[in-house]
């Protein structure tokens, strides 16, 4: 999968009506070239492993502004756990419970939920569906 240039990525934050500052971009492009929905922890070694710029006050504030931008989506697949992603369009999520590894499942790779089905009274706007067990890998070394 190719990575959007520079040029592309300045556009895009421009087109959403965001500055483009050096660490809004670094979080930005550094979550565009991963798969492994990282947590702010995560982020913030990554962004800092050879020339530390970010505090994790400047993660958590640039997360929130590509959040409410729709530039990327936050991930809940554990207890008190905020995971990022920048594939924002509808997909699904396998977990691995032996070592954490989260893989997206494609939208059309499970059943639709239907909303008509749901009891009275229940209004529901959007789901997404993760799905626990154990990896490939995982299952390779057991």
């Amino acid at each position: 999968m190719s990575q959007p240039s520079t040029d592309a990525i300045v556009t895009t934050l421009k087109a959403k009506g965001l500055r483009v500052t050096p660490q809004r971009f670094a979080v930005y492009a550094n979550l565009l070239a991963r798969t492994d929905h990282p947590t702010v922890e995560q982020l913030l070694v990554d962004l800092n492993q050879y020339c530390p710029v970010s505090s994790q006050a400047t993660i958590y504030s640039s997360l929130q502004a590509l959040r409410t931008a729709g530039l990327i989506r936050e991930v809940l697949l554990e207890a008190g756990v905020s995971r990022y992603d920048a594939k924002v369009e509808p997909h699904h999520h396998f977990h691995c419970q032996e070592c954490g590894s989260i893989e997206d499942i494609g939208w059309d790779a499970l059943p639709v939920v239907e909303f008509d089905r749901l009891r009275v009274g229940l209004q529901a706007h959007a789901y997404e569906i993760t799905v626990r067990g154990c990896c490939d890998r995982c299952q390779a070394g057991n």
